[in-house]
C-alpha cells in the first residue's frame, strides 16, 4: 500500500493531525536526512517516459520520405534492367542512409530533452523547519511545500493552510482558475474536484498557501494520465518542411529527366535498353542529396546545444530557426535590462528625506519601515529582488521583523496584482489591526484620503500635498529609480477583516515613498548596439515609472532624444489603426506602467506587421503574450513556472543581452544550413553532367561515372565536410544585415544559380577534363569499345576514377567556398574549423581506400592512376575555390558601390 492509498483511505474531513500522522510529518516539514531515506523509497518524482513503438514509425519514415522514395524507383530499375548487384548496393544504400538519418534525429531528440537539467524545477518546502529551494524531483511524500502565485504544483498534495487559484486545464481542460484552500474539505464528488486538494502539473495563478505532498512522481494524478498516453512525436521545423519540399521538387525533376531521357537515349541515340535504364539509374541516383535531411536536424540540434551553453535554453528545434528571423524585441526593463539587484537609495515622508543609514528617530520613519516589512514575502536573504531590498532598509532603519513574526502577525494577503500594481496586507501590531499597502505611486495616490504626519498621526491630504509628492517621485524617477509609494490604515473597532481588496485597499494614510536602484547591465548597452546594427528593433515594455523607464533605457541606448513614451492607459486608448501607424512611425518605444495585456495587444499588432517578434516576459499574466510571440522569453531566475512553460526560449541568467546572442546564433544556424546546402547541392552538376554526355553521344563517350562510384561519393566523401559545414563559426558582418523576411526560403534562386551554375558547373568542366584527359592519352578515340574484355577497358576504368577522384578534389574547394556567403575565406581564416579539415582528411582518406584497395576496387570500380594523372588533380580545389571567390568579390564591390 502506497502513501496515497493511506491518506485517499482516509476522510478528506478528517484532522490534518491525522494526515501528518500517515504521512510520518509534521507542519515544520521533514527533516534533511529523512527526506533524502524516503527518496530511495519512492524514487525521484518525474514521470517516466513510455517509449511504444514511436522509434519504429520513426525509422520507417526514413525509408520513405521522397529522396528515399527516388532511391528505391532507381533499385527497381536496375532490377528490371538485370544489374542486381547495383539493385542491392542501392538498397544498402537507403538502409545504411535511413539508419544514419535515424541516429542523427534521435540524437538531436535527445539533445533537446537533455536541455530540461538547465530548467530543472525549483520547489520551495520546509526542511528541518527552515524554508530551502529543492529540485522538484527531489519531493517526497510528507515535504511542507510553499506555494505562492505562478509557481508549478510538482506533486499532488494536500493544502493545511492558506488559499490559491490553480490553472486545472492540464489535467480538467478547464480555462478558469479554480480557488483551492485548506478550509474547504470536500467528502464527495471526483478527486480532481476536492477543493482542499493540488495536483502536480497544475499551476497557481493567485494567492498563498502550505501543502503536505501524499503522491510523487508515476503516483501522482498526473503520472496516471501520462501512462495512459502515448509519446508525443517531434515537431517539425518549417525549415525542415520547406527542404522536404525541395526533396520532392528534386524527385521529380529527376524522375522527368529520366523519363524524358529514356526514349531519347534508346530511340533517338540508339542506346541499348541496358544502356538506357542506367543512365536513368545513374540520372536519379546522381540527383539525390542523401545527407540532406540529417544534416539540417543536426544542424539546428547544434544550435540548440550551442544557445543552452550561453544561457538560452530553447525547447523545440524549429525554434532556432525562428530566432535568426527576429526582427523586434520587445523587453522588459527590470532584471532583463537591469541587474534586478534592488538597493533602497533614498525614501521621504511628510518629514523630508529619510537617513537610510541609521535607526529611526521619527515616528513616520518607523511607521513607514513596518509597513515595509509587514507588506513583504522575502527575508534578508531570499526571495523577490525589491522586497528583500525593503527588508534590509527597514532593518537599517531600526524595523526588524522576522518571517516567523510577520506570518503570526498576518490576518490576510491580497498579492501583488500587476494590472493594479498593488499589494496589500491586513496585520495585527499590538492590539490594532492595520491593513499596509506598497504599490506604483500614482496607484496608492488615488486611494490616499490622509497623509502621516511627522509625529506619526494622520492628517487629511491636500492638494499641495499631492502636487509636492507626484513632484518628488518624478525628481527620483528622472534620475532611473524604481519606486514604491507605501501607505496603510488602521481597522475600526468592530469592522471586520476586508475579505475582498478594494475593502482593504481604500481610504489609506499615506506614509511616504522609497526608491530603489537597479543599475544597468553592463554587457546591455554593447547588446542594444549589436541590435541596432543588425536592424532589429527594441521596444521596452515595462510596469515601472515612464521616467524611470526612460533613464533606464537612454543609459543602455535604447531610448533617444525624441523616442516616444506612452503609458498603459495611453495605449488604451488607442484604436487599432492608431497602434498600427504608431508602431510603422516610431522604430523605438517605450511602454511605462504596461499590463500584460498591453503586452499581448502590442505582440498581435507587430505580428500582424509581418514582423518576427520576441517577447520577455516572467509573471503568470505574462503567459498569453509569450506563446502569442513568435519567439516567448521567459526568466529562468525570476520568472515563474507557468511563463517558463509558456516560453519558446527560456533565459537562465535574465539577461538581455543573452536574446540577442540567442538571435545571432539563429542566424549563424540558417546561414550554416545554407551553406552545406551549397555544398551538397553543387556536386549534382558533375555527377549529371556525365550522364548526359553519355545518353547524348548515344553511348559513343563511355560513361565517365559508375552509380556505385556515385554513391560512394554521396555517403562517404561528402557526409562529414557537410556536417563540418553546420559547425561553421558565424561569418563577419553576420549582424550588420537585416533580419530576413518571415517565410523567406532556405533555398533561393541565387543560392541555386551558386551552386549549379558556378560552382557545379566549373566543377563538371575540371572533372570531366580530367576524363577525357585520361582516355585520350590512353590511346581512346569516340565510339571505341571500353566494356569488360576490350583493350581499353583498364584505361576506361581508369578514367572513371579519375572522375570520381576529380569530384572529391572539386569538393575540397567547394567546401571552402562555401564557407562564406559573401565574406573573403582570408576574413574567417583558412583553417579556423578545424572540424572542416579532419572531414577532408577523412574524405581523401575513404577516396584512397576506394582507389587502391583490391577489393573496393573490385566493387567500385576503380584503378590506381599514374602520377602524372594524379598531378592534373592537383589545381581542382584551387580553380573552384578561386573563382567562387572572385564572384564574392564582385559581389562585395556590388554592396559597396549600392551602399555609398
Amino acid at each position: 500500500m502506497t502513501v496515497r492509498d493511506e491518506v485517499e483511505l482516509e476522510n478528506p474531513q478528517e484532522p490534518l493531525d491525522r494526515v501528518f500522522r500517515d504521512l510520518r510529518t509534521r507542519r515544520e516539514g521533514l527533516t534533511a536526512r529523512e527526506a533524502a531515506r524516503r527518496l530511495l523509497v519512492y524514487g525521484p518524482n518525474e514521470l517516466t517516459r513510455r517509449r511504444g513503438g514511436g522509434w519504429g514509425r520513426e525509422l520507417l519514415g526514413q525509408f520513405t520520405h521522397p529522396l528515399a522514395l527516388l532511391l528505391w524507383l532507381a533499385a527497381v530499375l536496375a532490377a528490371v534492367s538485370g544489374s542486381l548487384a547495383l539493385g542491392l548496393a542501392i538498397v544498402a544504400v537507403i538502409v545504411l542512409n535511413a539508419i544514419f538519418a535515424f541516429v542523427q534525429e534521435r540524437q538531436a531528440e535527445r539533445a533537446v530533452e537533455a536541455l530540461a537539467v538547465y530548467l530543472a524545477a525549483k520547489s520551495k518546502v520546509l526542511r528541518d523547519g527552515t524554508r530551502v529551494l529543492v529540485e522538484a524531483r527531489e519531493l517526497v511524500p510528507g515535504d511542507v511545500l510553499l506555494l505562492e502565485e505562478g509557481d508549478r504544483v510538482p506533486a499532488d498534495a494536500r493544502l493545511i493552510s492558506g488559499g490559491v487559484e490553480v490553472d486545472l486545464s492540464t489535467l480538467t481542460g478547464e480555462s478558469m482558475p479554480a480557488y483551492r484552500a485548506a478550509d474547504l474539505l470536500d467528502g464527495t464528488g471526483p478527486l480532481l474536484q476536492a477543493r482542499d486538494l493540488l495536483f502536480s502539473g497544475t499551476s497557481c495563478t493567485a494567492g498563498e498557501a502550505r501543502a503536505v505532498v501524499f503522491a510523487t512522481g508515476m503516483h501522482t494524478e498526473l503520472g496516471r494520465i501520462a501512462a495512459l498516453s502515448q509519446r508525443v512525436g517531434r515537431e517539425e521545423s518549417p525549415l525542415e518542411r520547406q527542404v522536404k519540399r525541395v526533396a520532392w521538387l528534386i524527385a521529380a525533376v529527376a524522375v522527368g529527366a529520366g523519363v524524358a531521357f529514356l526514349p531519347i537515349g534508346a530511340l533517338v541515340a540508339g542506346l541499348p535498353l541496358a544502356d538506357a535504364f542506367n543512365f536513368a539509374i545513374g540520372l536519379l541516383v546522381a540527383n539525390v542529396p542523401e545527407g540532406l535531411l540529417p544534416t539540417i536536424t543536426l544542424a539546428l540540434a547544434v544550435g540548440v546545444r550551442v544557445l543552452a551553453r550561453g544561457g538560452a535554453v530553447v525547447k523545440r528545434l524549429s525554434a532556432v530557426e525562428t530566432l535568426g528571423s527576429t526582427a523586434v524585441i520587445c523587453t522588459d526593463k527590470t532584471g532583463t535590462l537591469t541587474q534586478n539587484r534592488m538597493r533602497v537609495t533614498d525614501a521621504w515622508t511628510c518629514a523630508g528625506p529619510v537617513a537610510l543609514d541609521q535607526p529611526a528617530a521619527i515616528p513616520a520613519v518607523t511607521r513607514l519601515a513596518a509597513a515595509m516589512a509587514e507588506c513583504n514575502n522575502a527575508d534578508l536573504d531570499s526571495g523577490d529582488p525589491t522586497e528583500v531590498a525593503l527588508m534590509r532598509a527597514s532593518g537599517t532603519l531600526g524595523v526588524v521583523v522576522t518571517p516567523r513574526e510577520r506570518e503570526r502577525h498576518r490576518l490576510r494577503q491580497f498579492h501583488f496584482d500587476p494590472a493594479l500594481r498593488l499589494m496589500s496586507t491586513v496585520d495585527t501590531e499590538g492590539d490594532r489591526r492595520v491593513v499596509n499597502a506598497k504599490g506604483g505611486p500614482e496607484v496608492v495616490l488615488s486611494r490616499a484620503t490622509r497623509i502621516l504626519t511627522p509625529e506619526g498621526r494622520s492628517r487629511a491630504l491636500t492638494e499641495q500635498d499631492r502636487a509636492d509628492f507626484i513632484g518628488i517621485t518624478r525628481g527620483y524617477a528622472a534620475r532611473g529609480l524604481r519606486l514604491l509609494a507605501i501607505a496603510g490604515r488602521e481597522l475600526g473597532d468592530g469592522e471586520p477583516v476586508p475579505a475582498r481588496r478594494e475593502d482593504a485597499e481604500r481610504d489609506l494614510v499615506l506614509y511616504g515613498v522609497v526608491a530603489m536602484f537597479d543599475p544597468p547591465r553592463p554587457e546591455v548597452a554593447g547588446a542594444v548596439a549589436r541590435c541596432h546594427t543588425a536592424g532589429i528593433r527594441l521596444i521596452v515594455v515595462t510596469g515601472d515609472h515612464p521616467l524611470t523607464a526612460t533613464e533606464i533605457a537612454r543609459q543602455v541606448g535604447i531610448a533617444r532624444e525624441d523616442t516616444t513614451v506612452l503609458t498603459g492607459e495611453q495605449l488604451e486608448k488607442l484604436s487599432e489603426a492608431e497602434l498600427d501607424r504608431l508602431l510603422r512611425a516610431h522604430r523605438e518605444l517605450i511602454f511605462a506602467r504596461s499590463s500584460p495585456e498591453v503586452k499581448l495587444r502590442i505582440a498581435d499588432a507587430l505580428r500582424a506587421e509581418g514582423n518576427v517578434v520576441a517577447m520577455t516576459g516572467d509573471g503568470v499574466n505574462d503567459a498569453p503574450a509569450l506563446r502569442r510571440a513568435d519567439i516567448g522569453v521567459a526568466m529562468g531566475v525570476a520568472g515563474t513556472d507557468v511563463a517558463r512553460e509558456a516560453s519558446t526560449m527560456v533565459l537562465t541568467d535574465d539577461n538581455f543581452a543573452t536574446i540577442v546572442t540567442a538571435v545571432q546564433a539563429g542566424r549563424q544556424v540558417f546561414d550554416n544550413v545554407r551553406k552545406f546546402i551549397v555544398y551538397i547541392f553543387a556536386h549534382a552538376m558533375p555527377e549529371v553532367i556525365p550522364f548526359l554526355l553519355f545518353a547524348i553521344s548515344g553511348g559513343k563517350i563511355p560513361l565517365p561515372l559508375t552509380v556505385l562510384q556515385i554513391l560512394a561519393i554521396d555517403l562517404g566523401t561528402e557526409t562529414l565536410p557537410a556536417l563540418a559545414l553546420g559547425r561553421e563559426p558565424a561569418e563577419p558582418g553576420l549582424m550588420d544585415r537585416p533580419p530576413r523576411r518571415r517565410g523567406e526560403n532556405v533555398i533561393d534562386a541565387g543560392m541555386l544559380g551558386r551552386a549549379w551554375g558556378l560552382l557545379g558547373v566549373t566543377s563538371a568542366v575540371l572533372v570531366l577534363g580530367g576524363f577525357f584527359f585520361t582516355l585520350l592519352s590512353g590511346g581512346w578515340r569516340l565510339g571505341a569499345p571500353v566494356e569488360d574484355g576490350a583493350a581499353l577497358h583498364h584505361v576506361w576504368v581508369q578514367a572513371t576514377t579519375m572522375t570520381f577522384l576529380g569530384i572529391v578534389a572539386c569538393q575540397i574547394g567547394t567546401a571552402f567556398a562555401s564557407r562564406t556567403q559573401l565574406a573573403s575565406l582570408r576574413a574567417i581564416g583558412p583553417f579556423s574549423n578545424r572540424l572542416l579539415l579532419w572531414g577532408i582528411a577523412f574524405e581523401l582518406a575513404f577516396a584512397a581506400l576506394v582507389v587502391t584497395v583490391p577489393p573496393l576496387q573490385y566493387v567500385f570500380g576503380t584503378a590506381v592512376p599514374s602520377w602524372q594523372q594524379l598531378l592534373i588533380l592537383l589545381p581542382f580545389p584551387v580553380v573552384v575555390w578561386g573563382l567562387d571567390e572572385l564572384w564574392r568579390w564582385s559581389l562585395r564591390h556590388r554592396h559597396a558601390r549600392a551602399a555609398t
